[in-house]
């Protein structure tokens, strides 16, 4: 069987602007197969086929992630270019070590595993990605929709103060509809753990709210 080798700096660079390039040249990023195999056994197949070298292969499985990484992974680090990044990044450690995946778990949760572990590094190596703007000054006579945006503010100051831990959590469940168990096999921890570093994000989001929006606040607890 052929081995990967372990490409450089350099290569890597290449490898991975030529799928970006490729992806950009005119792909409309549409890669599921419907009607003929399930999207998970697709993944697997291309997987093996990266597990072989075949870059093709991972510009597909590339396409078929971007969308979807970005727009989580944006909202974790408040920076498009950071996110970029570690797209890249992530799709790299995909491209080395497509060989070791094992199934037993569905590609998805593999990849997003990867992500979370490299969004991990980054958003600790780039503390300033969580800051949010301060609040702008009151004004009165404010009309529902400001209000609605003084509301996501205040949100957003909220998510600030989470541990990253915890906002991934809710960025898993709200944003890519993961279950406990996905999110625990991705976060590499105990179902248990998921649940206590939900329950104590929302706890805090629901303290961050300004009182006229205590009926918000008295949400349920589960």
């Amino acid at each position: 069987m052929r081995r990967l080798r372990v490409l450089t700096g350099s290569e890597a660079f290449n490898l991975m602007g030529g799928v970006v390039n490729n992806w950009r040249a005119g792909d409309d990023g549409n890669t599921a197969r419907a009607g003929t195999v399930p999207a998970n056994e697709r993944e697997r197949q291309l997987l093996q086929q990266i597990a072989r070298g075949d870059r093709r292969a991972l510009q597909e499985l590339y396409i078929g992630y971007h969308r979807r990484l970005a727009r989580f992974l944006t909202r974790l680090t408040h920076g498009y270019p950071i996110a970029e990044e570690i797209i890249n990044d992530t799709m790299y450690v995909v491209w080395r070590k497509a060989g070791e995946f094992r199934g037993q778990s569905q590609v998805s949760t593999w990849i997003m595993g990867i992500a979370y572990r490299r969004a991990l590094k980054a958003l600790k190596r780039e503390s300033h990605a969580a800051q949010v703007p301060s609040m702008p000054a009151d004004e009165p006579q404010r009309d529902p929709l400001e209000h609605d945006h003084e509301l996501q503010q205040y949100l957003g100051q909220a998510l600030a103060t989470l541990s990253v831990e915890q906002r991934m959590v809710l960025e898993f469940t709200y944003y890519l509809g993961l279950s406990c168990q996905e999110i625990a096999t991705i976060m590499e921890c105990p179902v248990n753990t998921v649940k206590t570093r939900m329950f104590h994000a929302r706890k805090r989001l629901r303290a961050a709210l300004p009182q006229e929006d205590a009926t918000l606040r008295s949400g349920d607890e589960s």
